[in-house]
């Protein structure tokens, strides 16, 4: 069995800790501004990070890993949740991680920016859709939702580019 490497565990960790998080955030925050006049469940941002440092974690870690990450992080969704939003927090946890991880899969061969890109867009449609559905029976907040995933998408990536330009630019 092979054991991930430190960084590799660090970023499983984290990853793992973004779960509880955006649900202690949806309980005792309600609803954020995320931008252009929109709001969303204030967990918007940790389940972003989530899709995010799953990608993350698949790279430093290893397919295996992650599949136990999700599968740590449905059952801890799930408990650690109010018990309104438990069940939604779960299954949407498990669908779009899960989902996030089929995309990622089969395009992390053409570039970690493109499988980051697609798979989080995947991901963060299905989190927003099933999450609200279940938690809040309306899309009402859906705007809000993707744009704030959107936002640690995109800011994963900027970060992820300036490492690789620096990197190149060292190299």
């Amino acid at each position: 069995m092979n054991v991930p490497a430190p960084a590799g565990i660090a970023t499983l960790v984290a990853y793992v800790a973004t779960i509880p998080a955006a649900n202690l955030a949806v309980t005792h925050f309600g609803a954020v501004p995320v931008g252009f006049g929109y709001a969303a469940p204030a967990g918007v941002y940790m389940a972003g990070l989530a899709l995010v440092l799953r990608d993350f974690a698949r790279e430093s870690a290893g397919r295996g890993a992650v599949l136990a990450a999700i599968a740590v992080g449905t059952v801890l969704s799930y408990f650690l949740a109010d018990p309104a939003l438990a069940a939604a927090s779960a299954a949407a946890f498990a669908v779009a991680e899960t989902m996030d991880f089929a995309v990622y899969e089969p395009l992390r061969k053409r570039g970690l920016l493109i499988a980051m890109l697609a798979s989080n867009a995947v991901g963060l449609l299905a989190d927003s859709l099933l999450f609200l559905k279940l938690a809040f029976g309306s899309f009402a907040y859906l705007p809000g939702q993707i744009l704030g995933k959107g936002w640690m998408t995109v800011a994963a990536l900027a970060v992820l580019a300036l490492l690789r330009r620096r990197k190149h630019a060292t190299a």
